[in-house]
């Protein structure tokens, strides 16, 4: 009777290692799904802001310095998303975000192009890109939370350390201190 206990013991311990061990790879995979995520939506906008630049072009010539800027923090973002670590990624992505900001406080100067259908489709695209990415940010730091909260309590982060599963980084894109959004009608 004795043996039947402790072959009991060993198969639910075994079960719960493997429910375990399973639950934290599921984990894993759930934030590398999320960060893919959050890619897809960054290529979208990094195909937008080349459209956007030209039609803005188009109608104001002579402001270069605002469209070299935001051709450069777009391949900086890229690069960061190609090479770089989240932080690195978020820190280039608020560097296009300011830059895109300067680009369309550029189009407030011009009516005929605020009232132009290309550049208002191209604002309304990646407005809504933006939209997207600020979701798939939230559902990729949500789902690092909670992977980091797994593989840190106990009886879990036994199991983590043996198989190597280590912490992730958050996704940590924060606007300029001090910087409102410009609304203007």
């Amino acid at each position: 009777m004795t043996v039947w206990i402790v072959v009991g013991v060993v198969v639910v311990l075994g079960l719960l290692l493997v429910l375990t061990y399973n639950g934290l790879v599921r984990a894993r995979n759930r934030v590398d799904n999320a960060y893919s995520q959050v890619e897809v939506q960054q290529k979208r906008r990094y195909d937008l802001v080349p459209n956007l630049v030209e039609t803005v072009k188009g109608y104001a010539a002579h402001e270069r310095q605002t469209f070299e800027a935001v051709t450069a923090a777009r391949a900086g973002a890229i690069d960061a998303q190609a090479q770089g670590s989240v932080a690195d990624q978020a820190r280039a992505e608020n560097v296009l975000t300011g830059a895109l900001k300067s680009l369309f406080a550029v189009a407030e100067a011009y009516p005929d192009l605020k009232a132009n259908q290309n550049f208002l489709n191209l604002q309304e695209e990646l407005t809504a890109t933006e939209d997207r990415i600020a979701y798939a940010r939230q559902f990729f730091n949500d789902s690092v939370l909670s992977y980091n909260n797994a593989i840190q309590t106990f009886p879990r982060n036994v199991l983590a350390g043996v198989f190597r599963f280590g912490p992730r980084e958050f996704f940590d894109a924060e606007p300029e201190a001090g910087q409102a959004p410009r609304v203007a009608f």
